[in-house]
């Protein structure tokens, strides 16, 4: 099936921007700078959504406004009104487990204590949709998890940063041209 809806998971709010678990909504930003789609909030879906064109390809972006806990809510609510499937929906998300600049694909999996990932998983009613998860690093040593993950990157990460972003945008892309476990195998493993 081709993806038709990339969800970009984060907090709203400014003091949340640029934070580690806001980097999904940072990959949503590029796709819609990259593809000419243009943010609208749209109250109905709950978020910002934005329409967009990727090589005669219709795409919907979408940031979920709800707070990172309840993102299933605003994803339900786009599949619903476009009528897609949850394997058509890629979802975008950090993942402490993962090494900073790192990033992983999936078709399917559990969400690994992701509270972003456990919500949308309730309101699709299944784990078999494909997900982008980008390395943000553990906490260090004495650091809380909260504080790490609501945290800002540090100076010295941002070029690890900036080359994780710009690789999403490639696995993205790559979804599209070549299908998600083709994907799989060319990207798995790259980056940090």
């Amino acid at each position: 099936m081709t993806l038709r809806l990339m969800v970009g998971l984060g907090n709203p709010e400014a003091k949340y921007a640029k934070t580690r678990h806001n980097i999904g909504f940072e990959v949503a930003d590029r796709l819609a700078e990259q593809w000419g789609g243009l943010w609208q909030e749209n109250r109905r879906f709950q978020g910002w959504m934005a329409e967009a064109v990727w090589r005669g390809q219709k795409v919907v972006l979408l940031k979920p406004s709800t707070y990172m806990n309840r993102s299933g809510q605003a994803v339900r609510a786009v599949t619903d009104w476009y009528k897609l499937s949850p394997e058509q929906v890629l979802a975008i998300y950090d993942d402490l487990d993962l090494p900073l600049g790192r990033l992983r694909l999936r078709l399917a999996g559990s969400a690994g204590g992701h509270n972003g990932m456990k919500s949308i998983i309730s309101h699709l009613g299944t784990q078999d949709f494909p997900r982008l998860r980008l390395g943000i690093g553990k906490s260090p040593d004495g650091q809380e998890t909260v504080g790490h993950v609501l945290g800002r990157f540090a100076p010295q990460e941002i070029p690890l940063v900036e080359q994780s972003l710009k690789l999403a945008v490639e696995v993205a892309e790559s979804c599209l041209r070549d299908g998600v476990p083709k994907t799989m195998s060319l990207y798995n493993g790259k980056g940090g």
